[in-house]
């Protein structure tokens, strides 16, 4: 959970709602096959509980000072330019949380941990 604190008072944001809002973001990327696990803990709650994709599939959002840090997990398509794939998630990763939080992104982690060919569809 992240806490920000505004003249308002104290608002937390959730795990869940960062990685709906990135996830989506991610998806929505051309070159992108899917999400990985971003750690053992996912790995392990996954083959606990079927092949089931939870939510926070791939994302890792953690603060560090006023700015957030995010890291990404993901498998790309065969063929296609991986650096611009990175790129391309970067940007909408960055500009989808800041608008949607008002908080800063001052990294965004993308580790590609597998790639599948244009046939293969992940079930």
């Amino acid at each position: 959970m992240i806490k920000m604190e505004n003249h308002l008072g104290i608002i937390d944001v959730t795990q869940t709602y960062f990685s709906e809002i990135i996830g989506g973001a991610v998806t929505s990327c051309f070159g992108v096959a899917g999400m990985s696990h971003a750690g053992a803990k996912q790995n392990l709650r996954t083959r606990l509980r079927s092949a089931k994709e939870f939510p926070d599939q791939g994302v890792r959002v953690y603060r560090v000072g006023n700015t957030l840090v995010v890291d990404l997990h993901i498998i790309v398509t065969y063929g296609l330019n991986i650096s611009a794939i990175v790129q391309s998630i970067s940007n909408k990763v960055r500009y989808t949380v800041e608008e949607a939080t008002g908080l800063t992104v001052s990294k965004v982690n993308v580790f590609v941990d597998g790639m599948l060919s244009r046939q293969t569809t992940l079930a």
